[in-house]
C-alpha cells in the first residue's frame, strides 16, 4: 500500500512537471495556426493621443484624459480600423499599480467600445530626446521642430542595466498580464518595443530574455511576440526562438516590405507588422496595404492623430532643420481631418475585402 502510495506520489510530481515545462514553453506551430486562423486580418496603428507628448503622458494620472481617447478611437473605428499598439509606461505603474492597473481596464473598455483589439507593449528602449530615464507627472511641452524630442522608454535605460531594480520589473509584468492574462479585448502582448535601440546594445538582453520567462510563467491565454526591427542576429535569434508569432518592423517600400515578408516565411509561424509608414520612403498606404492584404500579415502604421509628438517629421528632425513637406508618419490632423483622404478610402477597402468569405477560406492556413 505504501509502495503504491509512493508510487502515485511519482506519478502526480512527473505530470506537474511536465505540465509546468508545457506552460513556459512557447505555443506549437498548430496552436498558433489555429488561433491565427480564428482572426480577421488586422489592420491598425501606433497609438499615442494627440494630446501626449510621449507615452508617459498617455498614462499618467495629471493627464490621461479618456474623453480625448474616446474621440480618437472613435475615428480610427470609422476609418475601419480593427486594431492598435501601444506602449505601456512601468513609471506610472510604479508610482501607483491600483491606479495604472484600472486605467488600462478603463483603456481597453474604450478600445472595446470602438472594435478595436489591444497590443500592450510592455517596455520600450526607444529615444529621440535628451532624457532616457521617464518621471511621472506633468511632462514637458513640444519643441516645435524636434522628432518626439521627450519620448520616455520603458522602464528608462537606467533601471533596463541595473539588474537590482530586475525584481521590481518582474511585479511589474506578472501583474500586469496576471490582470489581463484572459481579456479578449488583447490581442498579443508585445513583450518589448525595440529592445537595444537607443544605443542601449547587448546590455538589453539580460531584461529582455527575463521578461520572457516572466511572461511565460503567467502563461496567458494570447500569444507572445517581440518586433524583429533590425539585422542584429543574436538579438533576432532570441526573439525568434521565444515568440509564438512573429512580428516585424518595416519602413521601407513595397520590394523591401515583400523580401521581409519571404524570408520571415522561414519561421513557419502567422506574421504581423507592428509598425511600418513613412511616406518619404515610399512606405504608403498605396504601395504597402495591398502587400499585406496580399499575405494576410497583419499592419498597423504608425501613427492616427497627429499631436505633441510631431511624428509628422522625418526621424532626427531638429529645430531649424529644413522643412520636410511631406509627412513621415500620421493618418489625420489634429482637427480630424485626413492627411489624404485617399489613404483613408484605401485602409476601408481592403479591410472591408478582407472579410469577405473568399479571402477568409483562401487564407486559413491547413
Amino acid at each position: 500500500m505504501i509502495r503504491k502510495i509512493f508510487l502515485l506520489i511519482i506519478l502526480i510530481v512527473c505530470i506537474s512537471n511536465c505540465f509546468a515545462q508545457s506552460q513556459d514553453k512557447r505555443w506549437p506551430e498548430a496552436r498558433i495556426w489555429a488561433w491565427y486562423n480564428e482572426q480577421p486580418w488586422y489592420c491598425g496603428f501606433n497609438y499615442i493621443p494627440a494630446y501626449a507628448i510621449n507615452y508617459t503622458a498617455m498614462w499618467d494620472k495629471t493627464t490621461f484624459n479618456e474623453a480625448a481617447i474616446d474621440k480618437e478611437l472613435a475615428l480610427a473605428e470609422k476609418s475601419g480600423m480593427n486594431s492598435l499598439r501601444a506602449v505601456l509606461q512601468y513609471a506610472v505603474y510604479a508610482d501607483d499599480p491600483k491606479y495604472f492597473i484600472n486605467t488600462l481596464d478603463k483603456f481597453m473598455a474604450i478600445c472595446d467600445k470602438h472594435h478595436i483589439k489591444f497590443i500592450p507593449a510592455l517596455f520600450d528602449d526607444c529615444s529621440f530626446g535628451i532624457t532616457n530615464d521617464p518621471k511621472t507627472g506633468r511632462q514637458p511641452e513640444p519643441l516645435m521642430g524636434w522628432y518626439a524630442w521627450a519620448w520616455s522608454p520603458s522602464p528608462g535605460h537606467s533601471m533596463v542595466v541595473d539588474s537590482a531594480t530586475h525584481p521590481k520589473l518582474k511585479k511589474y509584468v506578472t501583474e500586469v498580464i496576471t490582470r489581463f492574462k484572459n481579456d479578449k479585448r488583447v490581442l498579443m502582448w508585445d513583450l518589448y518595443n525595440e529592445p537595444t535601440n537607443g544605443s542601449l546594445g547587448s546590455a538589453t538582453f539580460p531584461l529582455l530574455k527575463k521578461t520572457i520567462v516572466w511572461a511565460r510563467a503567467v502563461n496567458p491565454s494570447q500569444p507572445l511576440t517581440i518586433g524583429i526591427f533590425d539585422q542584429n542576429p543574436r538579438l533576432n535569434k532570441i526573439i525568434t526562438d521565444n515568440v509564438d508569432l512573429i512580428t516585424f518592423h518595416d519602413y521601407g517600400d513595397k520590394q523591401h516590405v515583400t523580401k521581409t515578408i519571404e524570408e520571415l516565411k522561414q519561421y513557419n509561424r502567422p506574421m504581423i507588422n507592428t509598425e511600418w509608414m513613412n511616406r518619404p520612403w515610399k512606405s504608403t498606404v498605396s504601395e504597402i496595404v495591398p502587400v499585406f492584404y496580399q499575405y494576410k500579415v497583419g499592419c498597423n502604421l504608425w501613427g492616427l492623430v497627429n499631436g505633441k509628438t510631431q511624428t509628422n517629421l522625418p526621424w532626427g528632425h531638429r529645430p531649424g532643420d529644413p522643412e520636410q513637406k511631406l509627412w513621415q508618419h500620421d493618418l489625420y490632423s489634429g482637427d480630424f481631418k485626413p492627411y489624404k483622404a485617399t489613404e483613408i478610402d484605401s485602409l476601408k477597402l481592403f479591410i472591408d475585402r478582407s472579410k469577405s468569405t473568399e479571402y477568409i477560406s483562401e487564407h486559413q492556413q491547413k
